[in-house]
């Protein structure tokens, strides 16, 4: 046998044979009675630092699974941004732009036709401003909230158009009430006759329209569809109905 086995070996012998002197004194002292109080209270030590040591490990794999939530959460809002900035940048031309709600228009005030005729020295009468409601334009989102029984194959432009087409005969209808009568022609002040005799004590004070100023100022067919393009923006609150006298008046909400 080579030297370098045989120390190895000796080695090894003799490192067994310290551990089996270390087991011979630590059961000699296990079974000293003074000593077992203290051996009892390391193994209780040792117990509680194994489940210090568990509640660690529990502790870090939370701290772990944490940091891959925040990473997630942390893609998402950069995926988000991303989204919003390009949507900012890529607005669709067919969405409503803000307007106003009301028109302006300027005219005289109104003059009875009984009133007597001024001396041309007189002073005119002082210019006015009218306000000219007009119904705002359906948004996406109202547009999305629409039952789809109601909706039916209608599309958002096409509802919109209408609610155009309405606000034009509108401000067609009022701007000839606006008008001072001496300055209209007899068509027009035939118009301005039946205007006011449309007028109730429900739309006192408010814009609406018939259907015969739907026909008179736009070229809308008062067919199956119009109708149901009416219910969407009753719906939406866009225009409200005042029935009498034989006659539908849509009121400008």
């Amino acid at each position: 046998i080579a030297s370098s086995d045989l120390e190895d070996l000796c080695f090894h012998i003799n490192a067994k044979i310290s551990s089996i002197k270390k087991c011979i004194l630590l059961r000699n002292i296990g079974e000293d009675e003074l000593r077992k109080a203290v051996l009892h209270k390391i193994g209780n030590e040792v117990i509680l630092m194994h489940e210090l040591l568990n509640k660690m490990e529990t502790e870090v794999k939370q701290q772990e699974k944490l940091k891959d939530l925040l990473k997630e959460i942390e893609k998402t809002a950069e995926r988000d941004q991303n989204e919003a900035q390009h949507l900012n940048e890529h607005i669709p031309p067919y969405l409503p732009k803000p307007t106003q709600s009301c028109i302006t228009v300027t005219t005289g005030k109104l003059e009875e036709q009984t009133k007597a005729v001024e001396p041309e020295c007189a002073k005119k009468p002082a210019k006015e401003t009218k306000l000219i409601k007009e119904a705002a334009l359906i948004t996406t989102e109202e547009f999305e909230s629409v039952p789809a029984y109601m909706k039916g194959r209608l599309t958002y432009d096409q509802i919109n158009a209408v609610v155009q087409e309405l606000n034009k005969a509108t401000v067609a209808k009022y701007k000839i009430l606006y008008q001072p009568l001496k300055t209209m022609s007899i068509p027009v002040r035939t118009l301005y006759d039946r205007f006011m005799e449309e007028e109730t004590k429900d739309t006192r004070g408010q814009f609406f329209i018939v259907e015969a100023d739907i026909k008179e100022f736009t070229q809308l067919k008062l067919d199956k569809r119009f109708h149901s393009i009416l219910n969407i923006l009753r719906h939406c609150q866009r225009v409200r109905e005042v029935r009498g006298s034989g006659l539908i008046r849509y009121v400008i909400c």
